[in-house]
């Protein structure tokens, strides 16, 4: 009789982790990355002209979603990428998040990301450190160009991004991506692990995220510092080893600090700017400014804290009072999907976009730039040569 129950409380426990690892992470996924409006059609014929859509910051590596695979839930996967002509998308690395989320005051005592990495059976080593989970998400995005059959490429170089320009005009399906993170905690602590990631493919860094780190303070952090001692040095190395900044999360002491250590050109990979929008999250213009006397990029978000909205009216509204402060073909897509937030469309509804840009009163040519020339030109000016 004992062993009995024995073998009935095992059964139900191997049941409930069953129920748990193939059912809680997709359902977790459905329940962070949702819409606001479910895209159905638009100006198909000349949105399919624009030569190179590019978005710089999507976060589809942190769901265990394939990614060969059109899903009806999230925001990005390599089919949607294609339907929406989609030729470069940033993905980003986000190693920890705390519990509790918001863009006032954030500690970093918890790890939400730990718990996601158990759920979704990624290596035991992601579960406790977050250097290792970002590394297996560079992996897999090498990975999934390795499998895609030569329809997907992982780009780390101007010269391999002038080849990927060609082939396309042969090959319109191609599709390509690059490596970013979402914080520099996961080098956790040690500047020598930033030749890790470069040669993993990372090529543009955002220095805090939610929260304060070793590096730098976050807009979103306990106390909001400037760089650390140890950050200014990350800089520095940084500039050397032409790994891209990005700003997006950073503390406005953190931004001026940076503005005064380099003088490269950096990028906001999402944001709003409180000149649309004033909250904690979003760009002032004096930052603004700076960034485009630089020759930077500012990428503009498809979320309602971004825009103060959510539709593509509202993103185009913020892109128009950039492209007006600091110059058309220095603002670009800055979307966020897959953050574990709303956005207003996945993937396949940038032609909303393009639409809610020539109404807002920018021309053809000028639209072909926000939608992604500017990100090309400027990463074929600001990545490593080879």
């Amino acid at each position: 009789m004992v062993k009995k129950i024995r073998n009935v409380i095992i059964t139900l426990i191997l049941v409930a982790l069953a129920i748990f690892f193939i059912f809680v992470p997709t359902s977790i996924d459905k329940s962070m990355n949702k819409v606001t409006s479910v895209y159905d059609g638009g100006n198909l014929a000349l949105y399919n002209t624009l030569p190179f859509v590019a978005d710089l910051h999507c976060d589809m590596l942190l769901w265990d979603r394939d990614f060969f695979k059109e899903h009806h839930y999230g925001h990005v996967d390599l089919p949607r990428m294609k339907k929406a002509n989609m030729a470069f998308q940033v993905f980003t690395v986000v190693s920890k998040t705390p519990r509790g989320i918001n863009i006032e005051q954030n500690d970093d005592d918890t790890d939400q990301i730990a718990l996601l990495s158990f759920a979704q059976l990624r290596p035991p080593t992601s579960w406790f450190s977050i250097k290792s989970r970002a590394l297996h998400q560079c992996r897999q995005l090498h990975q999934f160009a390795e499998a895609s059959n030569g329809d997907f490429r992982v780009i780390t170089s101007q010269n391999e991004l002038r080849q990927f320009i060609s082939d396309r005009k042969e090959n319109f399906i191609l599709s390509a991506g690059m490596l970013g993170l979402e914080g520099a905690h996961c080098l956790e602590g040690d500047i020598n692990n930033l030749q890790t990631f470069y040669d993993a493919g990372v090529r543009y860094i955002g220095l805090a995220h939610f929260f304060d780190n070793e590096w730098a303070g976050s807009a979103h952090g306990m106390k909001k510092g400037g760089l650390t001692d140890l950050g200014k040095k990350l800089v520095t190395k940084m500039e050397e080893m032409n790994i891209i900044i990005d700003l997006a999360h950073s503390s406005p002491q953190t931004i001026d600090e940076v503005f005064a250590l380099t003088s490269k050109p950096v990028i906001i990979s999402h944001t709003g700017v409180k000149g649309m929008c004033d909250n904690q999250r979003n760009l002032s213009d004096k930052h603004l400014e700076e960034i485009g006397r630089r020759k930077g990029l500012v990428g503009i978000g498809l979320w309602s804290t971004a825009v103060c909205g959510s539709d593509a009216t509202a993103t185009a509204k913020s892109i128009r009072y950039v492209a007006d402060k600091i110059g058309v073909d220095k603002v670009a897509l800055g979307s966020d999907f897959d953050g574990a937030l709303t956005t207003h469309f996945d993937v396949t509804g940038l032609t909303l976009i393009m639409e809610a840009l020539i109404a807002e009163g920018f021309s053809v040519d000028e639209t072909e730039l926000i939608m992604g020339g500017n990100v090309r030109n400027f990463l074929l000016k600001n990545l490593p040569v080879n």
